[in-house]
């Protein structure tokens, strides 16, 4: 929200610097991200005098002229058209910096078809002071030589940005930033008297109502023979500084009392309307040509402002084309009327309209300011425009404000330790215009009706803090309990904690990446529900509360790659969203790896596959203390892996708790990711709780005193049997003595019947003993039977 320090005068009656109103305003809450000052940005700029433009004598387009500067008369060669002797410029010496052109002038004088140019005389554009670049400024001749250029075009105005907070939209008005600076000792709050234009006759538009849940209020009147010209200097010089550049007196009104009084208006031709104006739900299959040059669908839960041709608008969110003023228009019907936020939320999100009504009906327009809108736009249109005035029509009533907060003033000491008297207390909250019922120990407080987050004692005194000063809370030490206190961590957060170190340790970034992504690509990770819709999402392609990690962890390994990272591995430890219950956010360990293989004199090493991806989950499993012999592989349940190049991670039948393997290409294709892309996705809640250990000190290392011994076996068992299950049924047999299973190889072809496999393995064995041939020999029985026992395998002769 961008506002200028004369335009808040307009609403405070202050003495205070612009120093003392920006340490006033981050007193008060309002976080001030930037101050911009035109004065220092035109400091170089002067206005000076044309004595004389002769055509060039080499060039049909320039013209050498003689001007009269505050450095003295300088030749300046020019190419405007409008140059001419006579007239009063804008003139930027040598070495100047031009912010329209993004570049400084040579601190040398430069020729310009063979004669020598010292300096520039510059159109508004080039100074950033409006949209006019086919020639040169052209000032009043009665503005003085040597005059600043800021002052010459009255940008002497500084502008102040700062971050509107969501729980504060009459924040979005200048009004509503005066009030709050006046409650905290800035000045006083001028509560200026509207101007009422008193219509004779009826309004000739009628105004219904259909759908009082979507636009519970609209008031509207008509002014006939209006010029739609241009606006007043003052008003087109405020729309500038904050970014808004002028189109004429109907559309600057209504955007100049959105920016200061946080009422949003919309100005309609009334020629061009037919019918009644009604403020209804959509139809299916209805469209509407907007203002911004867009044709948008529209749905049966929308807010739609028609008449008898259709629609013409969207409560809140914008107007249609096909009854927007222009030039011509000569009679003008205004629309001041208070709709219900969630609604234009979600017709913004659907439609992807981002306009300045959206975002202040979204975020709770005062709904008692519809006549006041009203009146005041009548009051500058008539004043500036002319025309006749017919009555008010208003249609609904805005909701009775019977909301009441009970406070109590040593609430305030109680929570903040701030010692304010209640006298002062009480002026605070009046200047931020609650209604006061006093009733001793405890005050029956009524919230203004733009303060919608008033809702209890502790918001009250939140407001008394605030307005005191956060840098007035007394410091005080917390109470050092007796024989200290332990770190509390949670169980989750120990095993994300585990999960993180062994993650970067395997040579993977952590990415923190948002928790929403776009409702499109949540559905290639599974079924959506409207349930997970974000009502206001901070950017239309993040509507949407993620089901997996994997696809911002795609998207942002693709934005690496886009800038030269041939091989990315990224990880990220966070939340999911299955569901809107409590129990349906599961905390994952993602990892996703782009793979790159680098070349090198001693050859290239092995490419990260499917299985590489296996290795780095159950390095995750072995950090948390959870056995990997305990899971078994399965095929992937998800349409998101790859077939054949994915698996699924199980503890029983029932319960999943990863996923890894190659990305289904499909899904890389729809997200706009280059493949191939590997990884995994470890559901931490899935986990079995591990038992406490007695002590944290890790048990000495014994080193084996007899060397490992090393056995080879080979079975043949049906294709479909996973290598797993003869892992874990081998090492089964004897699992203190066993104290490692790898395989080493998988064969199919001759030799091996069909439909079947062999899968050979190397086994290790650990004695505390030592011992003899036919001890080895048993315990090789022993794994041979638990193996045809478990999976059907035979040993491979």
């Amino acid at each position: 929200m961008k506002f200028t320090l004369s335009w808040l005068n307009d609403h405070l009656a202050t003495k205070a610097t612009l120093d003392d109103i920006l340490g006033l305003m981050l007193k008060a809450g309002l976080e001030v991200e930037e101050v911009e000052d035109p004065r220092e940005k035109l400091a170089a700029f002067t206005v000076c005098k044309v004595k004389a433009a002769e055509p060039h004598p080499d060039a049909d387009k320039l013209r050498v002229c003689t001007v009269d500067t505050v450095d003295g008369e300088k030749q300046i060669v020019c190419g405007a058209p409008n140059a001419r002797a006579g007239m009063t410029a804008i003139y930027a010496p040598l070495g100047t910096f031009i912010p329209g052109l993004d570049f400084a002038l040579d601190k040398k004088p430069r020729k310009i078809r063979g004669i020598e140019s010292y300096g520039m005389m510059c159109s508004t554009k080039e100074l950033e002071a409006g949209e006019d670049h086919d020639g040169i400024a052209d000032l009043d001749e009665s503005i003085a030589l040597g005059t600043p250029a800021a002052d010459a075009l009255g940008l002497n105005d500084p502008v102040i940005d700062f971050e509107v907070t969501p729980n504060r939209p009459d924040w979005l008005g200048v009004q509503g930033i005066a009030r709050d600076l006046a409650a905290a000792g800035a000045g006083r709050f001028l509560r200026t008297e509207l101007k009422k234009v008193v219509g004779t006759k009826p309004c000739p538009v009628e105004i219904q109502l259909d759908a009082p849940e979507a636009c519970p209020v609209f008031a509207g009147a008509v002014i006939v023979g209006v010029k739609n010209g241009p606006s007043p200097d003052w008003m087109q010089q405020r729309l500038k500084a904050v970014g808004i550049q002028p189109k004429s007196l109907l559309v600057d009104v209504t955007n100049y009392i959105s920016l200061d009084r946080a009422r949003p208006l919309h100005a309609y031709d009334a020629a061009k309307l037919s019918g009644p104006v009604v403020a209804r739900l959509g139809r299916k299959g209805e469209k509407l040509a907007a203002l911004d040059g867009k044709t948008y669908d529209i749905s049966e839960e929308m807010c739609v402002i028609a008449d008898d041709s259709g629609a013409i608008g969207l409560g809140g969110v914008m107007g249609g084309e096909s009854t927007a003023v222009s030039d011509e228009t000569v009679d003008v019907f205004i629309e001041s009327a208070w709709f219900d936020p969630l609604r234009t939320a979600r017709t913004g999100r659907a439609t992807g309209i981002h306009s300045d009504a959206r975002y202040r009906f979204e975020r709770g327009v005062d709904p008692h300011s519809c006549m006041d809108g009203l009146n005041l736009a009548i009051a500058l249109i008539v004043e500036y425009g002319g025309g006749v005035v017919s009555k008010p029509n208003l249609a609904g009533e805005a909701p009775v404000n019977t909301k009441k907060v009970t406070f109590y003033p040593a609430d305030v000491e109680r929570l903040t330790g701030l010692s304010v008297k209640p006298a002062d207390m009480r002026r605070m909250l009046k200047d931020l215009e609650f209604g006061i019922e006093d009733a001793g120990d405890a005050w029956y407080l009524t919230p203004p009706t733009f303060r919608f987050d008033m809702e209890q004692s502790a918001d009250i005194v939140e407001e008394v803090a605030r307005l005191v000063g956060f840098d007035q809370l007394p410091t005080t030490s917390l109470p050092a309990p007796e024989g200290g206190v332990k770190a509390i961590t949670t169980p989750m957060q120990a095993r994300v904690r585990a999960a993180r170190r062994v993650m970067a340790s395997r040579g993977f970034l952590e990415a923190v990446s948002w928790s929403f992504m776009a409702k499109d690509d949540a559905a290639l990770f599974g079924k959506t529900s409207d349930a997970l819709v974000v009502a206001n999402p901070v950017a239309s392609d993040l509507d949407y509360m993620r089901p997996s990690v994997l696809g911002n962890l795609a998207k942002a390994a693709q934005r690496a790659a886009n800038h030269g990272e041939r091989g990315v591995r990224l990880f990220e430890a966070g939340p999911i969203y299955l569901g809107d219950g409590p129990k349906d956010q599961r905390t994952v360990v993602a990892a996703l790896v782009r793979p790159f293989n680098e070349r090198h004199w001693q050859g290239t090493p092995a490419a990260y596959d499917s299985y590489a991806a296996k290795a780095d989950l159950f390095a995750v499993l072995d950090a948390l203390g959870q056995p990997g012999d305990r899971f078994q592989v399965a095929a992937p349940a998800q349409p998101h892996w790859h077939p054949g190049q994915a698996a699924s991670l199980k503890l029983g039948p029932k319960v999943t708790v990863a996923h890894f393997g190659q990305l289904h290409p499909g899904v890389l294709k729809a997200l706009d990711v280059d493949g191939p892309v590997y990884g995994f996705e470890l559901n931490l809640n899935a986990l079995p709780q591990m038992k406490a250990k007695n002590t944290k000190t890790k048990p000495v290392f014994e080193r084996a005193e007899l060397t490992p011994i090393r056995r080879d076996l080979a079975f043949v068992v049906d294709r479909a049997v996973p290598a797993s299950d003869l892992v874990r049924h081998a090492q089964g047999a004897d699992k203190k003595l066993i104290t490692r299973v790898d395989v080493f190889d998988v064969y199919e072809g001759t030799g091996v019947p069909e439909g079947q496999k062999s899968v050979a393995f190397e086994m290790t064995l650990q004695p505390q003993e030592k011992l003899k041939d036919e001890d080895i020999q048993a315990l090789m029985d022993k794994v041979v039977a638990s193996v045809a026992k478990g999976t059907g395998g035979v040993l491979r002769g």
